[in-house]
């Protein structure tokens, strides 16, 4: 499961880095660790190696490039970037990765993507968490130092030439991404799709905030134990870790985004927006709206109505599953295209299952006649088509009916100032001040032209009729859903019996 993540520097101190992955340093301050005398302790274990320097060190290579170049002269100008492949903590046992490989590997990853600049790799064999993970970091100096042969990948100047600075743009993380998964495909290693994201994104800062509580909340604890009093609080959570927990209880049961931000609101006092396609999150407390992406992808609004029609069609599936019917399976069709003998044992106990349930189905309908069962499908599709047309008809209806609503209401809101726009003053500044309720009235006088409606209608009788309109469209509708969902019991019960004597004929032939 090996994960890449990018750094950019605008430190001019090249040194800092250098010392950062040979010296222990305390990963909450990220001050140097010293020993008794004084003098910075080294790591316990590392592997290190340049590349692209000369007969320099990798500080003294990147100074002599932006002096060279002219380049990094502004305090925020890149210095350097860099890159970090950590490795799933099981494959060291189970795929006997080492630091010596896991060096070699990294290094052939930035001989292949970053040739041309002063480069430092270093293999740590443990994270800050402690969990065992192989990880390697990637220096390189923002500049390149010679021309290199242009890559597929490559798709600006100055991904080749010479003197031009490394930019880390999606398309390129993307191509690392795919790179690092070959990488770890070729060496055997755990892989996950890296192209596709997290359902839960956890920045850098998030990971430190939560770092940093978790030892505050056991020190507490550990004062209220020596105390004899008992702790109520183990594991600390950041706010974007409860907000995470909060949507996800909900997004697991609603069924539409009407049911999924009420839920939110009701329960946890969290608002939920959409904006540019886009949807953001307010909790309780808060004044500002923190963004999907910046707490994970499945809650993004595409794979949050993904979510919610998956649950209404779950639904669905267990309200109707002890009425349907299964299609029986063309055995001999299946393993012709390779399926095994152990597909073929499942494939005939399903088919009896199947076949037992259709002549169940058709001995309780009194259908066993072939006559009768064909009677029955043209009476049902009759109906079912029948019954849509209606429903189609009412929807149609229903929503000019909503649609007059909205202009009778925004014209009897508006008409008195239509009114004093004909005895203003100064009719162009009062129609700027009032150009929002102009704008309506004049789309609703436009309907009402469109549509040869001289008088309009009482809103108490376009309510009513609009009730009428949805209590019959919910009548037929119910007619329409029963048709067809024994329409399609039918026919495939049909087909069942199709099958079943077209197999049997078959057998009779081979026998």
């Amino acid at each position: 499961m090996a994960t890449l993540k990018h750094i950019a520097s605008k430190n001019s101190d090249y040194t800092a880095i250098e010392a950062y992955l040979v010296y222990q340093h305390d990963e909450f301050s990220g001050k140097v660790i010293l020993d008794e005398q004084g003098r910075p302790k080294l790591r316990e274990s590392y592997l290190l190696d340049t590349l692209e320097c000369g007969d320099f060190s990798f500080a003294t290579a990147c100074l002599l490039a932006n002096r060279k170049y002219g380049k990094n002269t502004q305090h925020g100008d890149i210095k350097s970037h860099q890159y970090i492949i950590s490795f799933d903590p099981r494959d060291a046992a189970d795929n006997g990765l080492t630091m010596e490989k896991a060096q070699a590997l990294g290094l052939k990853f930035c001989e292949e993507n970053f040739p041309g600049h002063p480069a430092i790799v270093c293999t740590h064999p443990d994270g800050h968490n402690r969990s065992g993970n192989i990880h390697v970091h990637i220096v390189i100096g923002s500049i390149r130092t010679r021309e290199v042969e242009r890559k597929p990948y490559m798709q600006k100047p100055r991904d080749w030439r010479e003197g031009m600075k490394h930019s880390s743009t999606a398309q390129t993380m993307r191509h690392l991404r795919v790179e690092v998964m070959e990488l770890c495909e070729g060496a055997g290693l755990y892989q996950i799709d890296l192209l596709n994201g997290s359902k839960e994104r956890v920045s850098e800062a998030e990971y430190w905030a939560r770092r940093r509580g978790q030892l505050k909340l056991d020190r507490e604890n550990a004062a209220l134990t020596a105390a004899g009093q008992q702790t109520t609080q183990t594991k600390f959570e950041t706010a974007k870790e409860t907000l995470r927990k909060q949507i996800s209880d909900v997004l697991d049961t609603a069924m539409s985004f009407e049911d999924f931000s009420d839920r939110l609101l009701q329960q946890y006092g969290i608002t939920v927006k959409e904006s540019r396609g886009r949807l953001s999150y307010l909790p309780a407390g808060r004044t500002k709206f923190i963004r999907a992406h910046s707490i994970g992808d499945k809650f993004e609004k595409g794979l949050v109505l993904a979510a919610l029609q998956e649950n209404a069609e779950r639904k669905r599936t267990i309200q109707f599953k002890s009425d349907r019917i299964g299609k029986l399976v063309d055995i001999q069709a299946k393993l012709k295209q390779g399926k095994g003998i152990g597909y073929e044992r499942w494939a005939k106990k399903y088919n009896l299952k199947a076949m037992a349930q259709t002549l169940i189905l058709l001995q309780e309908n009194g259908l066993l006649n072939e006559d009768a069962l064909d009677q029955r499908i043209a009476e049902l599709d009759t109906k079912f088509h029948r019954s849509l047309t209606v429903v189609k008809d009412l929807e149609g209806r229903m929503k000019a009916n909503k649609e007059l609503r909205y202009h009778v209401a925004a014209y009897t809101s508006t008409k008195n100032i239509a009114q004093q726009l004909k005895a203003a003053k100064q009719p162009t500044a009062f129609e700027e001040q009032h150009r929002a309720k102009l704008t309506a009235y004049r789309a609703a006088t436009a309907y009402f032209k469109a549509n040869n409606i001289t008088k309009l209608p009482s809103p108490k009788k376009l309510e009513a009729e609009y009730a009428q309109l949805a209590s019959e469209k919910a009548k037929f509708y119910e007619q329409y859903k029963e048709a067809k969902e024994e329409l399609l019991k039918l026919k495939t019960a049909k087909q069942n019996v199709a099958s079943f004597f077209r197999e049997e004929e078959q057998a009779q032939q081979e026998r």
